[in-house]
């Protein structure tokens, strides 16, 4: 079975749940359909750039399935488009005075796009926050590497024959949510690839022998979403008032 076989399988199953959850009442009191919608901070590291300098968009729709005694438990399963990769601003120009400088390396730009398959257990305390942690499935469908040299050059492709990151991040996850407001949700995650996205060499041109260097390569992504589960019973109604 292929990789897009089983993104398609995916997507039909979430799209099966989402309109049976949200049409029959019967079906809705087990099953909640959802939509994430946020933003990545992202950084890779290993790529000797330091700090969540990238943006991206992450969201798509979810499936969750309470369960326990009294349903504070839940598994969440997602289908998301996530934007990730790595930033490193250009500080100088051509005409700044630095040795060696056609080969000066000053600035860094990394997009990395996937499509992921959060597989997620949570726990509900009091209706209000959730908790919780697992994994994802992500498949690689966009990427583009570029560097500035300080030449008049400017941003130019990385000259690589294919491309070096892996097609597939395996990747663990730590979540948390908070109620906003009825069924919307604050949403914070932290993601961290469990296997390298690549293997890089790095190379320290004009120096003796070239002084070269290897770093294994992860995905560090904080991300801040809104949350809305669509069929949520809600915690709270106003009671009745009662002589």
């Amino acid at each position: 079975m292929t990789v897009l076989t089983v993104m398609k399988r995916s997507l039909l199953i979430l799209t099966v749940l989402l309109v049976t959850g949200l049409s029959k009442p019967v079906f809705s009191q087990w099953m909640y359909g959802a939509f994430s919608t946020g933003l990545n901070l992202t950084q890779v590291d290993g790529d000797e750039e330091y700090g969540y300098k990238k943006f991206g968009f992450t969201g798509g729709p979810s499936v969750i399935k309470p369960f326990g005694k009294n349903r504070n438990w839940s598994v969440t399963m997602e289908l998301l488009f996530s934007m990730k990769g790595s930033r490193q601003r250009s500080d100088f120009s051509p005409a700044d005075s630095i040795a060696d400088s056609l080969s000066y390396y000053d600035g860094y730009k990394l997009d990395l796009n996937y499509v992921e398959i959060p597989l997620l257990v949570h726990y509900t305390d009091k209706k209000m926050i959730a908790a919780g942690v697992g994994f994802s499935y992500g498949q690689r469908v966009g990427y583009k590497e570029l560097e500035d040299h300080n030449d008049i050059t400017g941003w130019r492709h990385v000259d690589t024959a294919a491309c070096p990151y892996e097609n597939v991040d395996l990747s663990v996850i730590a979540d948390l949510r908070i109620r906003l407001y009825k069924r919307l949700w604050l949403n914070g995650r932290f993601t961290y690839s469990m296997l390298p996205i690549r293997t890089r060499e790095f190379v320290v041109a004009g120096t003796p022998d070239d002084v070269k260097w290897t770093r294994k390569q992860y995905n560090n992504v904080i991300s801040i979403r809104l949350t809305y589960i669509f069929n949520e019973p809600l915690p709270f109604k106003n009671k009745k008032k009662t002589n």
